[in-house]
This record gives C-alpha cells, structure tokens and sequence, in this order.
C-alpha cells in the first residue's frame, strides 16, 4: 500500500510550480539564516544572562501567561458560541476576532489607548471607579498581548469544535447532563488537541509581542519593558546582544511550532485519541448476555412505569400514543421524517415540536437533559475518552448518583449485557458489537422513561448483529418505559417491535402489529422492505391500473377508483421463455436485468415496458433450465389469486 504523502517515483512536481515554491522557502529561510550566521556563540550565554535580559525575559513569561489565562478564560466560550450557536451579526462577530491579526499592531496599541487610556473611553471610569491605570503598567502589557494573541486561541478552537459532531453532546444531554456539564465532561476533553494548539500559538504570540505593548503600556524596565522592547533598545547600543537575545525567542517560537507538528486546528479523532477500532471477535468469545457473572450485583430497579403521549408537528406530523412497556419500530424511506421524530420527542431539533407527556407528567417545557428521554446514536456515540465503565456510569453521575454507587450500578448493567468484563476498555478497543452493548447498558442505566434507538444495529455484521438483537429484545421485555426503534431491518421491526409505526412524508402511513404490517403493508417502500413487489395503482373492475403503466388483474379488487396497492411475493412470480398458455391472468414480456443471491435461492429483476419492474425468486436449478441470465428476454406471470390488494 502507498503511504500517504510519498511520492510516485519518476513523478515530477512541474518547474513553474517548483521554482516558486523554493524561492518562498529560501526568502522565509534566509533571514532565519542571518540570525544563526551574525550570532557570536562564544558570548550566547553572557548576552542572556545580562540582568536586563534576565529581568526582561522573566517580564514577558509573567505578561504571557497571564495572557494565556485570560485568552482562555474569554476565547473558549466564544470559540464555543462561534461554532455551536446561530445568531445575527455573527459573521461581524468573527470579523472581530480576526482584526487584530491584520491590524498594524502600533494601530492596535492606539485604538487600546483611545479604549483604556485615562482619556480613552473606558480609563476614566477604571480609574475612579476602581483606581486602575493600566498604561505604563504591567496589566497594560497583559492587556495588549491578550488583545493581539487570543484571536489564535479562538480560531484553532472554533475549527475544532467545528470537526465535532453534535452527537457526542447530545447523546450527554440525553443522559442527564446540563449544558455546562455537557461542556466540561464532553466537549472540552475531546477538542483538547485545539485548545492545547490554540494556547500554545496564544502563548507564543503573547511572548512575542511588541507593537501594541510599546503603544499601549510603554517601554518601563520592569514594567513593560518585554523582551521583545529588550530586542528593539539593544539594537541601538549592542546589535551582538539584540541577535543573541532573537534566537532565543525565535528559539523558543521553533518550539511551539515543532511541538504542534502543524495540528493548527487540533480537529478531534476518536479512532486517533482511543487507538482505533478492532476487529469483531467471534460472537463465541463473548460471555452470554443473559446471564450475568456470579456474584455480579443486580442494576437499581428503574422506580415506575410511564406511558407515551407525544402530538408532533412541523415537519413531522403525527399524534403517538403507547402502553408502558411497549416497543415501536419506526420504518420508512430515506427522508420520512423518522430522524426528525426521535430528535423532536429529544427536544434537539427546530424542524419539529413534539406536545410530550411520559407517564403523568408533561416534560415539553423541559430542556433536554431533564426530558429523562436516553438516546442512542446508530454508532452509540460513545464517548472516546472515557472507559467503558465511565461511559454507563455518565447518565448516573450528571443526575447526582454518587461516585461509588453510579460505578457500581453501571458495572453491572455492563454485566448483565455480557461486557463486564470490558469495563476498563475505551470505545476505540472494543468491537461494534461491544461498543453497541455498552451504548445500550450506558442508556438503560441513566434510569429514561422514554428510550430513543436510531438503527442501534445498522453498523453491525449480520453474525453480531442476530446476538445484539437476541440480548436488545431480552433487556427491553424488562423496561418500564416506551421505546422507540428506527430501523431499515424487516427482522429488527418484526423481531424486537410490538407496533411498527410507518411514515412517508411527514406523515403516520400505518401504525399496526407487526403481523399485519407484514401481512397488509399500506407502504410501497415496507413491501419492498419485506421483500415483496409492491405496485400503487387505482382499482378498476378487473383489478388495478398501476401508476407505473400496465394493467394487473386481481381476484378481489377493491371498488372501481379506490387507490390501492398490489402486492405480490417474488415467489409467486413464475418465469419462462416463451410466452405461458393457461391460468396465468397477468403474463408480461421483460428482460433480466439482475441477479442476487438470497440464501438457497437466486432474486431475478425483470423489466418491462408493459409493466413496472418486478422481482422473482427461482431455485438455481429452475435458473439453469430455463438459461436465465443478465439481458435474457423471458416472459413473467402472476396469478390472480396471488396478488394480495391493500386499499390506501
């Protein structure tokens, strides 16, 4: 495999590119170059130990890390609004921040004068309000360095909460954890790689400072008198010293910038933080989800029961009742709405407002985090910093559980779900089928009265994801609260649902058992999803004139007019090559166009300019007598007393 960023061997890079590029790096170089050569190294040391350098290097450290408090103190809360929230004028508001890395500094160090000075806008009031003066002081300095460094720390880490996704922070909300908490615990750990390149590019901009310092807070040794003014004064008396005292600092700025290895923007990785993923162990190296280990304590009982009653509108359109205990699979096509609907009942979206009553009480009003409504993400979310452990125990621990008694009941939620013994292992060590257990024992134990699952098992193989499954169905029998399900899994929506809820458009197509759903699917896309050919049409006397052309005869069809969908299994469908004589009602000419394998069994798309496409399902053998083949012509049959009609 070709390593990323090594070149081709025998690929050029073209002379009017290369030429450019290298006379750049010889101009950024050279005066680089002029410093190491003019230095007199056999007097280094003597020109950094002089007291004036010592006093002004020990000046600029105190000034530029009170500046770097400062700059965090301000710059992470407003990298946070940047990046998190929409308001007006924040496109003025990031102009802003970047101002004072294009404005001339001495222009910077004015327009603080005219701010802060005694006769500035704001001085006055310092001084007589509070007797603070801060040109000509060593605060003058702090605030000119703060001025023209904190823009760094701001965009290094707007660009790595940009590279978060939300998720994280809202599957935290969904477990109880406020906004603050959510920020402290979540955010802030997984965009450390930004906060730590904005600071250190903050520090060394702050170190470096000049023009806004020696406008703004003057030059008094001591005071202000920086080691930068220390460069700017030695270069009228002692040029040796000066050269000596700027490799030092561009000593000190080759640092920062070797330490950050161009991570400008620290963008979060979980597979880079936590190891990355590892490969699905056989489901047989797994301890038995049922079953906890000997000894293993049993979860806090969940205190109640809560019914479901949500009226949504907006986007999504629908009134949702259920029982206690109930499990709703949610199903539809791409762009339904089935998203929307569980980030409505979360209160995480403006597409859609969900009226929601969970047993007696109504948590409408409430923010997310109190809703008591747990979330998993189709990939868990887990958080990547924190163990296994610490993931279950996180819903426990932001509702006040403490320390001891959150570990202990999250361990054996993971016990019971057949992970225990991982509790020590980060989400980058743990298979899909693992890490999904986990997100599934950190939401059961937040204690929800709704649980929302967004294709909980989508990610997963179809080995793990028949042992996730089996281990989802026994846990949820136990749950006291309703829980919802999206899935594109016919097998999810039979196996693991009580009601399958369908939607199209917005809007609640179909909201019955199971089994009638399977038997009746109101829904092209569910019929399809189940695996049958489904055709919409109008019914006619004889059966169905289909939207997609073509005419298909019924042996019970609904009354003339009635929109209708045909439904037909692909085993009913039969295939020949030559046109069929006898009972056939519906016998149409089309062409092979594809082949899949199901199981023991081989799926055939036909197609037909009198007909919409149609799927059959033949043995191997059936497929070999008759030739079948991609591009074969063949002739397509149904009969009548096949085709099941559902009235839309």
């Amino acid at each position: 495999m070709k390593r990323a960023g090594v070149r081709t061997p025998g690929a050029r890079p073209p002379l009017a590119l290369a030429v450019p590029a290298l006379l750049a790096v010889a101009f950024l170089a050279l005066p680089l170059a002029g410093i190491l050569a003019r230095t007199e190294w056999g007097e280094l040391a003597d020109h950094l130990t002089s007291p004036g350098t010592v006093q002004a290097l020990r000046l600029s450290l105190l000034v530029s890390f009170w500046a770097l408090g400062l700059s965090l103190l301000l710059g992470v809360p407003l990298a946070w609004l940047l990046a998190r929230v929409q308001f007006p004028g924040k496109a003025f508001v990031r102009s802003l921040v970047l101002l004072p890395m294009v404005l001339p500094p001495t222009v910077g160090g004015v327009a603080l004068l005219l701010a802060f000075g005694r006769r500035g806008l704001l001085g006055p009031w310092l001084e007589g309000t509070f007797g603070i003066t801060l040109p000509f002081h060593t605060s003058g300095a702090v605030l000119a360095a703060t001025f023209v460094a904190m823009p760094f720390l701001v965009i290094s880490l707007e660009g790595a909460l940009g590279g978060l996704r939300p998720r994280y922070e809202e599957t935290a909300a969904s477990l109880g954890a406020s906004p603050v908490r959510v920020f402290l615990t979540v955010t802030l750990p997984m965009v450390a790689p930004g906060v730590l390149a904005g600071a250190a590019l903050t520090w060394a901009r702050a170190l470096g400072e000049f023009g806004a310092t020696i406008t703004f807070a003057g030059n008094l040794p001591g005071t202000t008198q920086t080691l930068p003014l220390q460069v700017y004064l030695l270069l009228q008396d002692e040029p040796e010293a000066a050269t000596s005292v700027s490799l030092l600092l561009l000593a000190i700025a080759m640092g920062v910038l070797i330490a950050l290895r161009g991570r400008w923007t620290g963008t979060p990785s979980a597979e880079r933080r936590s190891g990355g993923p590892v490969e699905e162990p056989p489901a047989a190296e797994e301890p038995p989800a049922e079953v906890p280990p000997s000894g293993a304590a049993s979860p806090a009982p969940s205190g109640g029961h809560w019914s479901l009653h949500a009226d949504v509108t907006g986007f999504t359109f629908l009134t949702l009742d259920a029982d206690p205990g109930t499990t709703i699979a949610v199903v539809g096509p791409n762009g339904a709405g089935k998203t929307t609907l569980l980030r409505a009942l979360l209160g995480l979206t403006p597409r859609a407002h969900a009226e929601l009553r969970l047993g007696g009480e109504d948590v409408t009003a409430l923010p997310p985090h109190r809703r008591r409504v747990a979330w998993v993400p189709q990939d868990g979310a887990l958080f990547p910093h924190l163990s296994a452990l610490a993931n279950t125990a996180y819903g426990l621990r932001a509702q006040g559980v403490p320390r001891a008694g959150a570990r202990r009941e999250a361990r054996a939620w993971l016990d019971r779900l057949g992970v225990g013994h991982l509790a020590h292992r980060r989400p980058g060590q743990l298979s899909g089928g693992q890490a999904q257990r986990v997100a599934l024992a950190r939401a059961l134990a937040a204690r929800p009265r709704l649980l929302v699952l967004d294709e909980p098992l989508a990610a997963l193989d179809q080995t793990t994801r028949a042992h996730v499954r089996h281990t989802l169905r026994t846990h949820l029998a136990g749950f006291g609260g309703v829980c919802l399900i999206v899935t594109h899994d016919p097998v999810e929506a039979v196996s693991l649902a009580d009601r399958v809820l369908v939607l199209q458009d917005g809007r609640a197509l179909q909201d019955a058992a199971p089994a009638e759903v399977t038997r009746h699917p109101r829904s092209p896309w569910v019929a399809r999803m189940l695996g049958r050919n489904a055709w919409p049409g109008t019914a006619t006397p004889d059966g169905l004139a289909l939207d997609g052309g073509g005419v298909l005869v019924a042996a019970e069809p609904p009354p003339p007019g009635t929109p209708a969908l045909a439904i037909v299994a692909p085993e009913a469908v039969s295939l020949h090559r030559r046109k069929p004589a006898g009972s056939p009602r519906n016998v149409w000419p089309g062409t092979v166009r594809e082949i899949t394998t199901s199981g023991s069994r081989l799926r055939v798309l036909v197609t037909s300019v009198e007909a919409p496409d149609l799927v059959a399902e033949i043995t191997p053998q059936a497929a070999a007598e008759l030739g079948i083949a991609e591009g074969v012509p063949v002739w397509t049959s149904v009969k009548a007393t096949e085709t099941t009609v559902v009235t839309l």
